[in-house]
Formats: structure tokens, C-alpha cells, sequence
């Protein structure tokens, strides 16, 4: 049986939280997701979910349009 490869992922280097991370990978895998969806599919509080989106913003690697977020 032949095993096709999928392309890893990759994170970026400046991303030292998990959480955070666990948002961007999901970001990259999904395209784009509301914080509700983060909420329930990544075990999150909402509370710190806007936390790290608003922090990868600031880095340049979320953006927001209307209620979802996606990668820049």
C-alpha cells in the first residue's frame, strides 16, 4: 500500500505559546474559523482566544473579516 505525504505545516518561529500555535495550525488547516468554531473544536475559552487572535494580529499573521479569522 502506497502512503501519499501531505505537506507539513509549518509554525512560525516567533509563535513560542502553544495555545498559540494550536490556533495558527488550526487557522492554516481550516482557512478561516469564528471564535465560536475555535471555541468548541479546539477546547478553548473565548476569553483567551482573543487574547492570542489579538496578538497574532498585532504580529501580521491573523487578520479578521466580518466574524472569522484567517492567516495573512
Amino acid at each position: 500500500m502506497m502512503q501519499t505525504s501531505r505537506p507539513t505545516k509549518q509554525v512560525p518561529t516567533e509563535l513560542q505559546s502553544p495555545q498559540a500555535k494550536l490556533v495558527y495550525l488550526y487557522l492554516s488547516t481550516h482557512g478561516s474559523a469564528t471564535i465560536t468554531e475555535l471555541q468548541e473544536n479546539l477546547g478553548m475559552k473565548k476569553l483567551s482566544l482573543y487574547g492570542i487572535l489579538k496578538t497574532l494580529r498585532e504580529e501580521g499573521l491573523v487578520g479578521q473579516r466580518t466574524d472569522e479569522y484567517v492567516l495573512t
